[in-house]
């Protein structure tokens, strides 16, 4: 039993090793370190579940670790003015637990599975996410302008001139300046060429892409 207890935690280390790296590497909040203290006590998590439970109640513990990674999960989630980030590093949390969870009860196979999709999924699909934003990428730009110039036609005239579409999401006043906030979408060289005329142009004083 104890040799047993030790494979299914060093599984549960290697697992949250393995997907940790691919997170530190691209420089995300929950790292090396996080994924596999996250893994460990996951599948530790499981052990007591089934242990305090007992035969009649073994999700015990185990069926509130979902809940408690919420916590841990909406620390990572970032919200600034124009984007949210940290909701993949989010997701990855959440499943590594998974896995942790089924190695912990046992489930070898299935858990080695599910481990090799996350990390196919962060890797592998990073690279065909790169290649539709080639086509079609999506952005939030925030445009300052001050009031007694036509900012709103300026923006809409360089939109059309670069083939980006565009829907504006808010409109602001602060003092003698209006601050617009689009949702563009288009071809990324596109976006880039728009952003490029956008900061020479003398209308505009401040952009956040």
């Amino acid at each position: 039993m104890e040799v047993e207890i030790v494979i299914r935690l060093l599984l549960a280390a290697f697992w949250g090793a393995l997907i940790g790296a691919e997170r530190e590497y691209s420089g995300k909040a929950a790292g090396l370190r996080t994924t596999i203290m996250i893994s460990v006590g996951a599948c530790f998590f499981t052990f007591m579940s089934e242990w305090i439970g007992g035969a009649g109640n073994p999700d015990r513990i185990a069926s509130n670790i979902v809940t408690g990674l919420g916590f841990l999960c909406a620390g990572v989630i970032f919200r600034s003015d124009n984007h949210v980030s940290g909701i993949t590093t989010a997701a990855t949390i959440w499943s590594v637990a998974a896995v942790s969870m089924g190695v912990g009860a046992g489930y070898y196979f299935a858990s080695a599975c599910a481990a090799l999709m996350i990390l196919s999924i962060l890797t592998v699909l990073t690279f065909l996410q790169n290649k539709i934003d080639l086509i079609n990428a999506h952005k939030t730009l925030q445009i300052t302008f001050k009031r007694s110039d036509s900012g709103y036609a300026r923006c809409n005239e360089l939109f059309s001139v670069y083939g980006v579409k565009s829907k504006l999401i808010t409109q602001r006043r602060n003092l003698d300046h209006i601050v617009l906030e689009w949702q563009i979408h288009g071809p990324k060289k596109s976006i880039e060429s728009l952003y490029t005329a956008l900061l020479q142009d003398p209308f505009f004083e401040e952009l956040v892409l």
